[in-house]
């Protein structure tokens, strides 16, 4: 692939530096107030943060169950130790100087500030590698929308980190082949899939490229293809030994499960395949389809056979669940069926970035180019389905807008202001609400700083409350929760939209089976499931209206954001 760099190295990673530390002080002092109190940007950083606490307070390293959430002994996540490396490490080495509060809020804000700088500095050297603008690419980069949404402080979840692993697989095909770059694609595959399988679909994809370029004989592919197909089983097999939870049993396809493990491995045996195939002897142009289409086809179908659950990774979801929460989780939901500000928000830098890609690949028809189309037009597929796509389509966009900004200004400052505006992430979502403001007033915001130390001080207890409250007093709070925004959740979950929706004595009846002490009402949280049931005389709709029946009582103090009430002990 093109490999003509035009600015040294260096002066790029002082761009990407310059640009990381700057948003991310930025980004801190608007934040500030939320971040001191630790009250993160998202559920998933909460209970991330959760899962590192747990971990440094002496649970196992291989047990990623939240003891206090759910059915007891506690639901086992679907999530990885790996994401939990750097931040605990910076915990336990800043300890010693600032205390455990102080440590945790630097490592809030210096690790997803890390991976800022290696999301950037990543875009910068593929760019640079594809003859694009390198500094121009890295400051797009630095304002992709809802990209950098991902980087923000306290973003301490795995989304981030997948971001950089993908860009580092990308740069390991657009640079010169070799044996180590096929092996460094084969670690950034091997860990994408430890921590999650969002980017799945991206990943069979740049596998499916090395292959491709391997058929096409193109230079270093042979020596590249052969460090991928060596690497990706003896990580695989190491990351099974290393990062082995205690839900690896669980027949789920929804993280690095043993079914997961067993058909990636498998499949990690047709690049390793065809490696050794080149190896033994030269093979003409012909030989190498038959063999790539041969080792596609038994890795797919191995795939199929021993992980059929990947067709529906949440089949087991209850079907109200899936229904009324699963549909509507803002990054799960279609393209089209969200709210048109939001789509626009999502999407148009990612589509922005397909178009100049396809150009520049019909152009220049190059593999680097086309490679880079390919996973665009793919994140922008994902995107239609799943909005989470938009975050890859966006970083993947900055290399083709550079060179588009670039034509601008050759062609003259007319073009160059529409270029800029079109390349510029950060202008989508504010487009967006200009052109669909918001009808609805925002409702209480029952997560804030103080509402959640109102919650923790209470004795602790089993708290019954709304998905994404459940999710914050997890990790703000002493008590145990019923419901958080997890899918394999499914009791607990259920438990308490039949609560909230059901009839006041069929939620008496769920609450002491539960075993709840308090129950916390945030009528913003629960508008979906109302507008699902819509009955005027479920237990949501009578707390709205202020009657609230005799065996719940108000918890004095707590305020209305949420309502807090605890259980009255029956005579």
């Amino acid at each position: 692939m093109e490999f003509r760099p035009p600015r040294p190295a260096w002066r790029d990673l002082g761009v990407a530096l310059l640009l990381a530390v700057a948003l991310s002080v930025a980004w801190t002092v608007r934040g500030w107030h939320d971040l001191a109190a630790f009250r993160l940007p998202d559920t998933d950083d909460m209970v991330r943060l959760q899962q590192i606490r747990d971990w440094l307070a002496g649970q196992a390293f291989g047990d990623l169950a939240q003891h206090r959430l759910g059915l007891a002994p506690g639901l086992e996540m679907h999530w990885s130790r790996l994401p939990d490396l750097v931040p605990a490490a910076l915990i336990v080495t800043l300890t010693p100087w600032f205390g455990i509060s102080g440590a945790t809020l630097a490592a809030l804000i210096l690790w997803p500030a890390l991976q800022f700088f290696a999301a950037l500095a990543l875009t910068g050297s593929i760019a640079r590698r594809l003859g694009a603008p390198a500094a121009t690419a890295t400051l797009l980069a630095a304002l992709a929308y809802p990209a950098t949404s991902l980087f923000l402080p306290g973003r301490i979840d795995h989304h981030a980190l997948q971001m950089v692993l993908l860009l580092l697989l990308v740069r390991a095909l657009t640079g010169p082949g070799s044996f180590r770059a096929g092996a460094v694609a084969a670690l950034a595959t091997a860990a994408s899939l430890v921590i999650g399988l969002e980017t799945l679909p991206l990943l069979a994809i740049a596998g499916a490229a090395l292959v491709l370029l391997w058929v096409a004989d193109r230079p270093g592919s042979r020596a590249r293809l052969f460090g991928f197909g060596m690497a990706l089983p003896l990580a695989l097999a190491g990351a099974a030994a290393l990062f082995r939870t205690s839900g690896w049993g669980v027949p789920a396809c929804d993280g690095f499960t043993g079914i997961v493990w067993r058909a990636a491995q498998c499949a990690s045996l047709a690049p390793l395949g065809l490696a050794l195939l080149d190896l033994s002897a030269a093979r003409g142009f012909r030989a190498r389809i038959v063999a790539t289409a041969i080792a596609g086809a038994a890795a797919a179908l191995a795939v199929l056979l021993l992980a059929p659950q990947c067709l529906s990774p949440y089949g087991a979801v209850d079907p109200l669940l899936a229904r009324v929460w699963l549909a509507k989780v803002g990054e799960a939901q279609l393209l089209f069926g969200a709210s048109p500000a939001n789509a626009i928000a999502y999407a148009g830098l990612a589509l922005a970035g397909l178009v100049a890609a396809l150009v520049l690949a019909w152009r220049r028809c190059t593999p680097g180019w086309i490679l880079l189309a390919a996973l665009q037009l793919a994140a922008l597929a994902i995107t239609c389905f799943q909005l989470r796509g938009a975050y890859a389509g966006a970083l993947l966009a900055a290399p083709a807008l550079a060179v588009t900004i670039a034509a601008a200004r050759a062609r003259g400052l007319l073009l160059l202001a529409p270029a800029w505006i079109v390349a510029t992430g950060i202008l989508y979502p504010l487009a967006g609400t200009a052109l669909f403001p918001p009808r609805a007033e925002p409702g209480p915001d029952c997560t804030a700083p103080e509402s959640l130390a109102r919650l923790a001080a209470l004795p602790p207890g089993h708290l019954l409350a709304p998905l994404d409250l459940g999710a914050y007093a997890l990790a703000a709070t002493p008590h145990a929760v019923l419901a958080a925004p997890y899918h394999r959740n499914n009791r607990g979950n259920r438990a308490m939209t039949d609560f909230f929706m059901g009839p006041p004595a069929q939620s008496e009846a769920i609450a002491r089976a539960w075993g709840i002490d308090y129950v916390a009402f945030c009528s913003g949280d629960l508008d979906r499931f109302a507008k699902e049931n819509g009955d005027p005389h479920s237990l949501a709709a009578s707390l709205r209206a202020g009657a609230v029946p005799g065996w719940l009582a108000p918890v004095p103090g707590t305020g209305d954001a949420p309502r807090v009430y605890r259980l009255v002990s029956r005579h």
